[in-house]
């Protein structure tokens, strides 16, 4: 593999990608080509819950693979791999979020539950926070609060309207138009900027007052990172529907929207068909999926985010360190400038510790290493980091 065919024949998404060439990955390590190791802080950007290459993640898709792959468009046969997966997830969410949608990516799944609030309510308004961030799809491009990277695409889709996150007096923008609010349930580009003051739950009752629902991204907070299984559980709030991915995964590609049975059918018919893909709760990717929360939800992984996050805070005490934001293991090391911070993020990859940054706030630096990194992967990639902090000094 060379570096020029991957800039001449795959598409690009910035004119300076990392162009590191990748030879395996295990555990909390990555490889380039000359066999140098990578401690990974990122995880694929929150992907990868149980690190690179998990023996029981691997077993499962070498098990599916003896038996077969795709064999038929979404939900007309029965697939024992996508089921369990949807019973599991039913298990361990709170009444009545029981029904689970397969999809093949985070935004495809903020996408149908724009669509499934659309429809079970009759409304059309959805309202979004300023400086969200739900997928790159044209419908979760629409509630991206960010008008510069959505600018170009325009017109997106009509009547969304976007209020401040954590601010109650926007409360009163919810009406009796409203479809549904959608909010992560921690803001992922913005900086990993939590809920405060109870106000998810005050969304919700304002939702319940005019008849809106409440939809939760989790595809970043969910699956494990911040000291539960669902982010939401942290925050006295439980959704209408709740939006899943990444972590999700294993490192496959998945997403999934999941709400009550009666909401759920209500895609069914009238038009029937109303929600459709080809490739979602692929068999392959369900049985990495649910090997992966099978070990998420049997081991002590979810407790034991808290206290990695601990370790990681302790070690990383640094003058040019303003503060560390998020909870669990989805943390943003904030400092001075977007500069700094690019600084930095290149130079551990130097070094040999891979960072990254964040949509919105560029003077974050991303940390959200496996939920699996031990403890002296932690402490190793916090000396990398304060190493390289005090190069700039």
């Amino acid at each position: 593999m060379k570096t020029p065919d991957f800039l001449k024949y795959q598409a690009q998404t910035t004119t300076h990608p990392l162009a590191m060439e990748i030879s395996k990955a295990e555990g909390s390590y990555i490889y380039d080509n000359n066999n140098k190791s990578y401690l990974d802080f990122v995880a694929g950007v929150s992907a990868c819950s149980l690190g690179h290459r998990h023996p029981k993640v691997v077993q499962a898709i070498k098990n599916q693979l003896d038996s077969y792959l795709h064999v038929m468009v979404y939900g007309e046969y029965v697939q024992e791999p996508a089921v369990a997966l949807c019973e599991l997830l039913a298990k361990h969410l709170p009444h009545p979020l029981e029904t689970t949608y397969l999809t093949n990516s985070g935004t495809e799944a903020i996408d149908g539950a724009l669509k499934l609030a659309r429809r079970y309510t009759g409304r059309s308004e959805i309202i979004a926070a300023n400086h969200a961030y739900h997928g790159n799809t044209m419908g979760a491009l629409s509630i991206m609060g960010y008008e510069v990277r959505k600018s170009p695409f325009r017109p997106l889709i009509p009547d969304v309207r976007f209020i401040d996150f954590n601010n109650e007096n926007h409360l009163n923008l919810i009406t009796n138009k409203t479809a549904a609010v959608i909010l992560e349930t921690i803001q992922g580009g913005a900086g990993f900027i939590e809920p405060k003051n109870n106000y998810l739950n005050k969304v919700q009752e304002r939702c319940n007052d005019v008849g809106a629902l409440l939809i939760l991204d989790e595809i970043q907070p969910g699956i494990g990172r911040t000291g539960k299984l669902f982010g939401f559980e942290n925050y006295n709030c439980i959704p209408d529907i709740v939006v899943t991915g990444k972590g999700l995964g294993g490192g496959m590609p998945i997403g999934a929207f999941t709400a009550s049975k009666e909401m759920m059918d209500s895609l069914k018919d009238n038009p029937k068909l109303g929600h459709i893909t080809t490739f979602g709760g692929h068999p392959v990717i369900a049985s990495a999926a649910l090997a992966t929360l099978q070990e998420i939800t049997t081991s002590n992984l979810i407790p034991e985010t808290l206290r990695k996050e601990k370790l990681i805070r302790k070690h990383l005490q640094h003058y040019l360190i303003k503060d560390i934001r998020g909870k669990g293991l989805m943390l943003a090391v904030i400092t001075d400038s977007a500069e700094l911070t690019s600084k930095i993020i290149l130079r551990c990859q130097e070094k040999g510790l891979i960072l990254f940054w964040l949509l919105f706030e560029p003077r974050a630096i991303r940390i959200t290493p496996p939920l699996t990194i031990s403890d002296s992967e932690i402490i190793e990639g916090c000396e990398i980091l304060k190493t390289v902090l005090d190069e700039f000094v």
